[in-house]
């Protein structure tokens, strides 16, 4: 990670590499002469400290970058902007940023999330890399003529950025690797943030009927893992209503005997990236301090089709007691969550929860990488969720969960059945999942398939895993 210090300073000082970050063309930090090459050039280029807008000078020995940051922006575009600006000064191992106006501690702030979140790469498995051709940036130092930039409180920001790279690290690494024994591993290593975690083994997960998981993992020789992570803030509380966070963890997908496509089956490998986001939450959750009673669960296997792996037309009894006829046996994500979110509601004083998954193709479709696509059983938390994602960056959808569309998945010989028809796949599936939903509790399914990964790259999510969700559920926790 880069490292950021903050100082207050009337004038900028000298440096090789110094960024004016500007709203207008005063350059009131630059001395006369830096004022007068920057006004000219500004004219030149038609430079006017619009958003985004660059303006490079080099002399030959030192280098100044104007960079306009407009008049009416926010949180997110600012964050990008520091995205962006990573991208000009990522070959030099230090630089300097100036910044002024009345919201400089949150310029200030969001330019080094943004730089952070763009700074990413997983470069583990490279063995012939040359040292030239990684970015060298190591230390950033924000300076302001504004006092307030002396109330930064930049750990929060931090924290969730430390997230952010921690799921993508998970996500990127291969399935051989990243088994769900060694998920539940790493996840058991995070103990050291004050977090309580607990591992269900295979004989364990048997023993609370959750059958459901266990049929989609049965096909694998990698055993079934559960891990319960316990964040209490608020240890005296016992009787309020809490957070439940719940993820699914395909550490890799085949469909099963349903086998899917080989086309893009490697990208399968990101089946956990619901797990991967509810975990760095906790963590963000842990290193943030927050002050409320959290309770997550994930549920780690590997579905794979072998001689022992379920059958479309198998009839399994989930933890809850209800019956599913699975017709598809890579509709397995939701029965992965169905256990879990049981168990949750059944084992800890969770009200309020939150399911995250890579579930449907059809949200996909629908959305591509823009939206995720949200169900919800309250307005008001689908109201607070939404307006999250846009503070956040990370944007939800909403979907409608009716009748309709639930009795498309009755079954006729069991309770229900997995999936339904092709049309409004990720609808059904949330269905499904709201089947293994008690009554008055407030729960959303975050379906966020197509947002998991960015094969292009953007400014704030790097070409592979993105971690999509842990900013917008660290949002919703008051991380940041």
């Amino acid at each position: 990670m880069v490292e950021f210090s903050f100082k207050y300073a009337q004038k900028a000082p000298e440096s090789a590499l110094k960024v004016i970050v500007c709203s207008s063309l005063a350059f009131d930090f630059c001395s006369p002469e830096e004022q007068k090459s920057l006004k000219s050039a500004a004219k030149q280029n038609d430079f006017k400290a619009e958003l985004f807008q660059v303006l490079n000078l080099y002399d030959g020995q030192n280098r100044l970058i104007a960079i306009g940051c407009g008049t009416k922006t926010d949180d997110v575009k600012i964050q990008t902007l520091g995205a962006k600006l990573y991208q000009i000064i990522a070959q030099n191992q230090t630089a300097d940023i100036f910044i002024s106006g009345k919201e400089a501690a949150s310029t200030a702030e969001n330019l080094a999330f943004g730089i952070e979140l763009a700074s990413y790469r997983f470069d583990k498995y490279f063995t012939t890399k040359k040292e030239k051709d990684y970015p060298k940036l190591e230390k950033v130092t924000i300076f302001s003529c504004n006092e307030n930039i002396k109330k930064i409180r930049y750990d929060n920001l931090k924290a969730v950025a430390s997230a952010v790279r921690y799921a993508r690290d998970l996500c990127n690494e291969p399935a051989n690797y990243l088994t769900p024994d060694v998920f539940a591993e790493d996840i058991k290593r995070l103990e050291y943030l004050g977090l309580k975690v607990v591992i269900l083994n295979e004989d364990e997960i048997k023993a609370e009927g959750m059958n459901m998981l266990l049929s989609v993992s049965q096909g694998s020789h990698n055993h079934p893992k559960v891990a319960v992570i316990r964040w209490e803030g608020n240890p005296d509380n016992k009787t309020a209503p809490e957070l439940g966070l719940v993820g699914k963890g395909v550490t890799f997908d085949s469909g099963g005997i349903s086998l899917k496509p080989s086309s893009g089956m490697g990208d399968m490998k990101g089946d956990m990236t619901g797990a991967a986001v509810v975990v760095a939450t906790m963590k963000a959750a842990a290193l943030c301090h927050i002050k409320q009673n959290i309770t997550a669960i994930v549920g780690l296997v590997e579905n794979m089709p072998s001689g022992h792996a379920s059958r479309p037309g198998d009839i399994v009894k989930s933890m809850s007691g209800q019956t599913v006829e699975i017709i598809n046996t890579d509709a397995e994500g939701r029965l992965v969550l169905g256990d879990c979110l049981w168990y949750l509601q059944q084992k800890y004083n969770s009200k309020v929860i939150i399911d995250v998954a890579t579930l449907t193709g059809s949200t996909m479709r629908t959305f591509g990488f823009e939206y995720a696509g949200l169900f919800c059983n309250t307005d008001k938390m689908a109201d607070n969720l939404y307006k999250k994602g846009l503070e956040s960056g990370e944007k939800l959808w909403r979907l409608p969960l009716t009748e309709e569309y639930d009795k498309l998945i009755n079954s006729d010989i069991a309770d229900m059945k997995n999936c339904g028809p092709a049309n409004g796949g990720g609808i059904t599936a949330a269905c499904f999942l709201q089947r293994f939903i008690k009554p008055r509790n407030a729960w959303a399914h975050l379906d966020i398939a197509g947002v998991d990964r960015d094969d292009k790259g953007h400014p704030l999510t790097p070409k592979g895993a993105t971690a999509w969700g842990v900013r917008l559920l660290s949002k919703f926790i008051g991380c940041y």
